[in-house]
């Protein structure tokens, strides 16, 4: 009988703490104990040496935003913003984690007595000592159901001369639970918290798509930004040696007496202009270099930040190919803009939100039940005269007893207390629960709006887009022609005043169109890169476009 009840212990503690999920585990008290590490050690850019090709660093598009990807802090800072909505379903799920609590008290007593045969018996006082013992373990169930499972043990001696168990054992084991049967009942609603906790994490991953798609569009604006910075550099050189050549030309005549003196300043002007822009344009491009390395994590590397930067793509691309459907173009933007979809998911949020506040409106009604097996041990002494005021008791036998005893009568069953009823809380007027409810149809309403208002705002950015990339096919195809005929003129100009039958004034004013011209290509070039960049971001396919996958 003992070990049968030791058996039958052990396994329902062992059932018991099985529910836990971190406290059989080894570590569970290492990390609950260890001393919380605050330090946060951040790690050096990686991947710069994979493209340092001699004492440069060249980088293709698709190679820079993989370092843009692997080491822009921005993105870091981005891609953390995941953990809170993750660790609130952690959370929602912690309403079901179980615990498990133990009590033990000792109380000793000295007390004058109470009654005539204490003090007939000539006691000067009672003294007790109470030891009683409580382990229990409480959790709240997926279904609603919440149970109490508890185990009381207690262990009491005193100097009564009329305590037939003295040490007195006593135990009891008991389950309680309550079963809502309305409000609460059911693992759908009462799921309903985790589900939002994970609406708001897909949410979370949607936004967070919609802020890297901004992050690497202006990574991809920055390298752009490069490209044209060096195109223009090329521009200003290219006009500063034609002025130089030119002066060159006048220099010469000037030595031949074919020119007067007073006419060498204007070229000499001219060369001064053209090396004020080159030197301009070697600063600007020193400057977006430097925030082109930031958008690498470059200038973290002592090594990488002082390298030049290559990067191998043209300003020119090949406009015939670009053929763009706007309506094509505005259905892959609904389907796949990141933003749209974190609107259709508050739509989720506000359906949970719904079924929440109905459940809130509900009678409270619970079916309750309890169960209690009792035992009792300890030494058991049989005395006479017990009830004979005045008289000394004595004992007539003694028989020894323990904790076995109290368990052997607890798990036989033989002294157990059953129990069921019914709890029902009737709210007569609910104006919290109510003004819940509305607020969440309303929330519905103001979310579905918002859907439309997003809808709406897409097909503009998309319809814009493809304009502003139409636009700048045209005005590419427009500045080549206009290039080409400065570039005629120019050459009209210098063979006339090399025949001696126009003025310089003119030849260096051609020399500035075609400066112009040429500048005005790059910008219209640069330009329809950065409208076909754009086009993708209102598309809501620039990470795909660019092999970009979040993991």
């Amino acid at each position: 009988m003992l070990s049968r009840s030791l058996v039958t212990s052990i396994l329902l503690t062992a059932g018991a703490f099985a529910q836990t999920t971190s406290f059989p585990k080894p570590n569970y008290f290492r990390e609950t104990f260890a001393k919380a590490q605050t330090k946060v050690e951040l790690q050096p850019p990686v991947k710069l040496k994979d493209f340092m090709v001699g004492d440069k660093l060249e980088l293709s598009l698709k190679n820079y935003l993989d370092l843009v990807m692997a080491n822009n802090t921005d993105i870091q800072i981005q891609k953390l913003s995941l953990e809170a909505p993750k660790n609130a379903i952690q959370s929602a799920m912690g309403v079901w984690d179980p615990t498990a609590s133990a009590s033990f008290t000792s109380t000793r007593a000295n007390t004058p007595p109470t009654s005539v045969l204490d003090a007939g018996a000539g006691a000067t006082a009672n003294k007790t000592l109470s030891q009683p013992a409580q382990f229990s373990v409480q959790q709240l169930l997926p279904t609603g159901m919440s149970y109490t499972a508890s185990f009381n043990a207690s262990k009491s001696t005193s100097n009564s001369t009329f305590n037939n168990y003295n040490p007195a054992l006593s135990s009891s084991m008991s389950l309680n639970f309550s079963q809502p049967l309305l409000r609460n009942r059911g693992t759908y609603v009462n799921r309903l918290s985790l589900m939002t906790a994970r609406s708001r994490l897909r949410i979370s991953e949607y936004n967070l798509r919609n802020q890297l798609t901004n992050w690497v569009s202006s990574a991809e604006n920055a390298y752009w930004d490069v490209i044209s910075a060096r195109e223009n550099l090329k521009v200003a050189d290219g006009a500063r040696n034609v002025a130089a050549e030119f002066l060159k030309l006048s220099e010469k005549q000037l030595e031949l007496g074919a020119l007067s003196p007073l006419d060498i300043y204007n070229p000499q002007q001219r060369l001064a202009s053209r090396e004020v822009d080159v030197a301009q344009a070697r600063f600007r491009l020193a400057q977006v270099e430097d925030a082109l390395r930031k958008q690498i994590g470059a200038d973290l590397d002592p090594e990488a930040r002082k390298l030049p930067i290559v990067l191998t793509e043209t300003a020119e691309m090949p406009i015939e190919s670009i053929n763009i459907d706007r309506e094509q173009a505005i259905q892959q933007a609904l389907a796949n803009r990141p933003d749209l979809k974190s609107a259709m998911q508050s739509l989720d949020v506000d359906d949970l939100s719904i079924q929440s506040a109905k459940n809130g409106l509900l009678p409270n009604l619970a079916l309750t039940g309890n169960y209690q097996a009792n035992g009792r041990g300890g030494v058991y002494i049989q005395r006479t005269n017990v009830f004979s005021q005045g008289t000394t008791s004595s004992i007539l036998t003694s028989i020894p007893g323990g904790l076995s005893n109290a368990l052997d009568q607890m798990f036989g069953f033989g002294y157990s207390t059953y129990q069921f009823g019914l709890r029902l809380t009737l709210p007569i007027k609910s104006r919290a629960a109510s003004a819940t409810m509305a607020n969440a149809l309303v929330q519905k309403k103001q979310d579905t709006l918002a859907l439309r208002n997003i809808q709406q705002a897409i097909r503009l950015d998309v319809l814009n887009a493809v304009t502003n990339v139409e636009s700048s096919k045209e005005q590419v195809k427009l500045a080549k022609i206009a290039r080409d005929f400065a570039q005629k003129a120019l050459d009209a100009e210098n063979k006339k005043y090399e025949l001696g039958t126009e003025l310089a004034q003119f030849v260096l004013q051609s020399q500035t169109d075609f400066a112009q011209a040429e500048s005005t290509v790059v910008t219209n070039q640069i330009s329809l890169r950065r409208n076909l960049l754009n086009l993708l971001v209102r598309s809501g396919v620039l990470l795909d476009e660019r092999g970009i996958v979040i993991q």
